[in-house]
């Protein structure tokens, strides 16, 4: 077999691989940076990583598709999604009646609800009904703003802002008197930055599931969905799991 025969084969054997990587297709990924532990930066790298960040990945890589990620607040999401800027969105997204009619959403992949985090020194606060006319800090866009101002009959203290970060300050600072949002973002700084500042108090309210969005009558849905199950098969989502929340409860 000749050296130029070799050189031959060896080029379009390059230019096959070449191909087959621009083929793949990439489709635009966007998240909100500031949902931690779902999606933060790492100061260090720029990177973004969490839970969202590690599915999105696995999900991806699993159903065949690349990912071109951006960032943007999080009450811009769902509108980018419908006018067809971005592809798909995972930033703790609750599936609900009303997105579904503007955006597709894949099968769950995370069990939520919404919690109240208060001052430590706060024994006033125990139930939804004691933030009756006090001041409180939530997201805007969220569901957690949609049930405040649908269940306190006294909710013009409510202050929706547009990043998790700026409630929390508001909180420490005393400018708000208590937060409430989705209860993993507000145990995760309960348990980091918040340690023996805040506490979370009462219930877990309105059991939510996140779920994947993606731009109406996406063809990656299918595949989505597969790629979700898939992982949750083999033992690559509680590997995930416990690597940002602990252990995984049994009876997910």
């Amino acid at each position: 077999m000749s050296t130029k025969w070799l050189k031959t084969l060896g080029a379009t054997l390059a230019m096959t691989v070449a191909a087959g990587t621009v083929s793949a297709e990439t489709l635009k990924v966007v998240t909100d940076p500031s949902f931690v532990p779902f999606e933060m930066m790492d100061q260090e790298t720029g990177e973004m990583i969490g839970f969202d960040m590690e599915i999105i990945r696995e999900v991806a890589d699993r159903a065949g598709f690349e990912i071109d990620l951006n960032t943007m607040d999080f009450n811009g999401i769902i509108p980018a999604l419908q006018t067809g800027n971005v592809d798909i969105a995972i930033a703790g997204i609750t599936i609900t009646e009303e997105r579904q009619q503007i955006v597709d959403f894949s099968d769950p992949y995370y069990d939520s609800g919404l919690r109240i985090l208060v001052r430590e020194d706060n024994d006033s606060v125990e139930a939804m009904e004691d933030l009756n006319g006090q001041k409180i800090g939530t997201k805007i866009g969220s569901t957690s703003y949609d049930y405040l101002t649908r269940t306190l009959d006294q909710n013009d203290g409510v202050t929706p802002y547009p990043g998790s970060s700026d409630m929390y300050m508001a909180l420490m600072s005393r400018a708000v008197d208590a937060v409430f949002y989705d209860a993993p973002n507000v145990g995760y700084f309960a348990s980091t930055k918040g340690k023996g500042k805040v506490k979370t108090v009462g219930p877990l309210y309105e059991g939510q599931q996140y779920g994947i969005a993606l731009k109406k009558g996406s063809e990656w849905l299918d595949e989505v969905n597969a790629a979700l199950a898939s992982i949750k098969e083999d033992g690559t989502y509680k590997e995930i799991y416990e690597k940002w929340f602990g252990p995984m409860p049994e009876d997910m």
